[in-house]
């Protein structure tokens, strides 16, 4: 059985994995353009979603850069055929190169890139950096989560009335429904990166994000991660936490939310 990470050599990756992530960024960046259209290539990858010539990019030098930093890591991203030999190994990079592709090329600032490095099956570091706002969220299981260096924790409020609710509409209508009057929250305007939106509940500016079936491990891992150490969770509205580098990487309807808030979440969906 391969020895895991040590603390020290945790460490001592961060300050690596922070250039890499900005390296990253500057190679996205020039292809983006805020309230336009993207310059980059655009085509439709199998189901209909597109891929940027800037997902393709950015997913090439993460591979290289990532897998040099920890080379014993096996390796899950969004645009790199997927290898089933990932599945016996106890490190794994998980990473979405551009999380909120269909923002990206419109314009709309909410993407990030997001990379996790799962050990025994769940998230050891995870990293989300926003390029537009330059926001750089990190966790460290057991040590908290930060973004852009302080430390951040979700908001402490314990009950539903007045939280700030993001996610699909469908699944905000549900929610309403169960809570009594949609009047009772307020409904925070969809954020494209899921990376984002669980980003933004670990650091307290959304109560409760809400995020529709058929998510892939590349959308939470890093952030769930970020949110965990921040004092939330994520989980099925079964109330089960989020498993990952399964054989197939998909996910149910999800809730992301602080613990406090878990409950009442759930027992309003159940109405």
């Amino acid at each position: 059985m391969p020895e895991p990470l040590t603390d020290e050599a945790v460490s001592a990756l961060m300050p690596e994995l922070r250039a890499v992530m900005r390296e990253a960024a500057d190679i996205a960046r020039p292809f983006f353009r805020l309230g336009g259209q993207t310059s980059a290539r655009i085509w439709s990858k199998a189901g209909g979603s597109p891929v940027t010539e800037a997902d393709v990019a950015v997913d090439a030098f993460l591979k290289v850069r990532l897998s040099a930093l920890v080379p014993k890591a096996a390796w899950l991203s969004e645009e790199t055929a997927d290898d089933p030999a990932r599945i016996g190994h106890d490190l794994v990079w998980i990473v979405d190169p551009i999380d909120g592709t269909r923002a990206f090329l419109s314009g709309h600032p909410d993407w990030s890139i997001a990379v996790a490095l799962l050990a025994a099956g769940q998230p050891l570091i995870g990293f989300v950096h926003a390029p537009v706002g330059d926001a750089d969220y990190e966790a460290v299981r057991g040590r908290g989560a930060t973004r852009n260096g302080k430390a951040i924790r979700v908001d402490a409020r314990e009950k539903l009335a007045g939280a700030r609710i993001t996610g699909p509409k469908p699944m905000l209508d549900r929610l309403a429904e169960g809570v009594g009057s949609a009047s009772d929250f307020e409904v925070i305007k969809r954020i494209p990166s899921l990376a984002l939106r669980l980003a933004r509940v670990a650091d307290g500016s959304v109560d409760v994000g809400m995020v529709s079936g058929h998510a892939r491990d590349w959308d939470l891992a890093a952030a769930d991660l970020v949110l965990r150490e921040a004092g939330g969770v994520v989980c099925g509205f079964d109330g089960e936490a989020t498993r990952y580098n399964r054989a197939d990487p998909v996910h149910g309807e999800l809730l992301a939310a602080p613990l406090a808030l878990r409950d009442p979440v759930l027992k309003a969906w159940d109405r």
